[in-house]
This record gives C-alpha cells, sequence and structure tokens, in this order.
C-alpha cells in the first residue's frame, strides 16, 4: 500500500492559513496549498479536525430571576428588532459565502475542465499522427511483400532458367562424349571442336555460379528489407499503445473534476440548508419573547 505524501499537521496548517485568508476551504484549495494529494482525503481529514474544534460540553442553565426576567421583558421589542437585523445580516453574509464557494468551485472546475479538454486534444491529435504513420508504415510493408513476392517470382523463373542451362550442358556433355566415342578416330582433326565445347562448358559454369551469388545477394537484402519493415511497425504500434494510455489518464482526471465540482455543489446546498435552520430557529425565539405575559407590576408599600 502507497504511503500518505502529506501528514494530517500539514494539512491542518493549510485549512489554517486558508480560513485566516478568508478563502473557502475545499479540497482543490488545500490540495493546492500543500502542493499535492487526493482532495477527498485533504477534505476528509479538515472536516474532522473541524468538528473535534467544534464540539463542546452542554451545561445546565440557570433560571433567570424574576427581576432579570422583568427587564428582559421590558426590552423584549428592541432585541426582536436587533434579532431581526442580526438574522437579516447574517443571511445576507451567508448567502455572499454560498456564492463564492459555488463560484470558487465552479471556476476550479473550469480550469480542470478547460485543462482536460486541452489534453485530451493534444493526445487526440498525436493518436491521429500515429494513426497516419501506422497506415503509412502498413502501406510501405505491404509494398515491401509485394516487392519481395516480385522478387521471389523472378527468383522462380532465374531457377528454371539454370535448371534448363544444367538440362543443355548434360545434353551436350553426352553429346560430347558420344561425338568423342564414335569420332575417336578424328579426334586430332576436331581438336578445336572439342576444346570450343569446353570453352562453352567453362563459361557456361561461371554464368551458373554468379547467378547463385546473385540469388544469394538477393536473398539477403529481403530479409534485411523484411525485418526493418517489423521493427518499424512494431515501433509505431507502442507509440499508439503509449499515447492511448494517455489519453485515458486525461479522461480519468477530467472525470474526477466533475466529481469534485459536484461534492462543491453538493457542499453549498447544505450550507444554505443550514442557514435556512439558523432562520428558523430565530423566527422561534422571537416569537417566543413577543408571546410571553408580561410580568404584574409591583403592589404598593403599606405605610
Amino acid at each position: 500500500m502507497r504511503p500518505a505524501e502529506f501528514t494530517p499537521e500539514s494539512i491542518i496548517e493549510a485549512g489554517q492559513a486558508l480560513q485566516a485568508a478568508g478563502r473557502n476551504i475545499t479540497g482543490f484549495a488545500l490540495r493546492q496549498r500543500v502542493g499535492g494529494g487526493n482532495p477527498s482525503r485533504l477534505k476528509q481529514i479538515w472536516d474532522e479536525h473541524a468538528n473535534s474544534q467544534a464540539a463542546t460540553v452542554a451545561e445546565p442553565v440557570a433560571e433567570l430571576p424574576e427581576d432579570v426576567a422583568e427587564a428582559v421583558a421590558s426590552v423584549s421589542k428592541a432585541l426582536a428588532d436587533r434579532l431581526a437585523a442580526l438574522a437579516v445580516d447574517l443571511n445576507d453574509r451567508a448567502v455572499k459565502a454560498a456564492d463564492r464557494r459555488v463560484h470558487e468551485a465552479m471556476r476550479s472546475a473550469g480550469e480542470q475542465r478547460a485543462q482536460s479538454e486541452r489534453e485530451l486534444a493534444d493526445a487526440a491529435e498525436t493518436v491521429d499522427d500515429l494513426e497516419t504513420k501506422l497506415d503509412e508504415a502498413q502501406a510501405a510493408s505491404e509494398q515491401l511483400k509485394k516487392n519481395l513476392a516480385d522478387t521471389q517470382g523472378a527468383l522462380q523463373a532465374q531457377a528454371v532458367e539454370l535448371a534448363q542451362v544444367r538440362e543443355r550442358l548434360v545434353a551436350a556433355e553426352q553429346a560430347g562424349k558420344a561425338a568423342a566415342e564414335q569420332h575417336a578416330a578424328e579426334r586430332i582433326r576436331n581438336q578445336q571442336e572439342a576444346d570450343q565445347v569446353r570453352a562453352d562448358l567453362a563459361r557456361a559454369r561461371d554464368e551458373i555460379a554468379q547467378a547463385h551469388v546473385a540469388t544469394e545477394t538477393v536473398r539477403a537484402e529481403l530479409v534485411k528489407v523484411q525485418a526493418k519493415a517489423e521493427a518499424q511497425t512494431e515501433a509505431h504500434s507502442e507509440e499508439a499503445h503509449r499515447a492511448a494510455e494517455r489519453l485515458t489518464k486525461a479522461q480519468a482526471e477530467r472525470d474526477d473534476a466533475r466529481k469534485q465540482a459536484s461534492t462543491a455543489r453538493e457542499e453549498a446546498a447544505n450550507q444554505a440548508g443550514k442557514l435556512e435552520a439558523m432562520q428558523a430557529q430565530i423566527s422561534d425565539l422571537m416569537r417566543a419573547f413577543s408571546e410571553r405575559p408580561a410580568a404584574p407590576a409591583a403592589k404598593p408599600k403599606k405605610s
């Protein structure tokens, strides 16, 4: 399992710095502050820290004395007005804070999406280039195969011609032997013709040897050309595979940015719900103060 790159202490310090700067504390903001890490993990660690700091122990509340209750009743209207003004101010601040957080999340998501789209476009262009090169390599390979087939056909034709030459040589040797046996008495007279036949035989053997050497040379060149074409095809295939992996990675990062933007919207909705609950509590408190019966007037003292 890969260890965490950033400690909880460094993540908490980053969140406190963002809080001091008045910025919204999101997974992306923490990631930008600490220089990396998973935004979900960073936000989870900060939320746990914030919840632990916000936890308080409830203590019993003593009832108000009668004179204090009378004083509260006398200033209930003024307090209700101040609470109403406070509620309006809190509502305005909460709405503006929520708008800022939504705007920040949308801006960050837009930047991530634009970056992902740029990387996706680059990867698509690279894939197109690689596909073009692969098509060219395949066309070259097909041409090489055609050349190889043509060369093999030519070699077969040469082999047929060599076989025919060998047959003619055998026939010539047999004819020479028969002529030598039949015309032994005329050997001296036909010595020049025999020498000519031997010279023709020697030249024919030399031609056969040269044709064999040429054939082996052509075969060796064909083997080299075929090996080079196969190496180029394999290299282009590996390059196309790497481009496909980069494309897959860019798409995954784009999907992650979209998920983070959705999380930010849900968080803004939760904050709005909390604000509505707080407004309801303030309204209940104002209603309780306004509906509370007034304290009875003090009786005059007897003289």
